[in-house]
């Protein structure tokens, strides 16, 4: 059985109308603000992750692509695995400091610390 309506955030999963089609919401940002102006916000996570530590940087406004680079290079400097989506991106363990330490460095002067 295959799904012909997808769902959305609010819930949204099945339409009687044999036409409807169903379109995202989502806009995609047309363009990433500067390091100055980006307000990202460094915490620490364990919920739905099996018990493991993960360090989620949000807030994060721009290009999927820039998304990725900024994800890589916090990456990089960790030593660990992660991923970048959604405008958040995840850092494998507890490296809170580490993250906040280099996003200062490289001109994120909004950046903070939660929790």
């Amino acid at each position: 059985m295959s799904k012909k309506n997808k769902p959305d955030k609010s819930g949204f999963v099945y339409s009687t109308d044999p036409g409807f089609r169903f379109e995202s919401e989502e806009q995609e940002s047309g363009e990433t603000l500067p390091p100055q102006q980006q307000k990202l916000k460094v915490k620490l996570e364990t919920k739905h992750r099996g018990g493991k530590t993960v360090t989620l940087i949000s807030g994060f406004v721009g290009t999927d692509e820039d998304l990725q680079l900024l994800g890589k290079q916090l990456k990089n400097f960790c030593g660990t695995g992660g991923s970048a989506k959604d405008n958040e991106i995840i850092i494998q363990g507890d490296q809170r400091e580490k993250v906040l330490q280099w996003l200062l460095k490289n001109g994120y002067k909004n950046a903070k610390k939660i929790g």
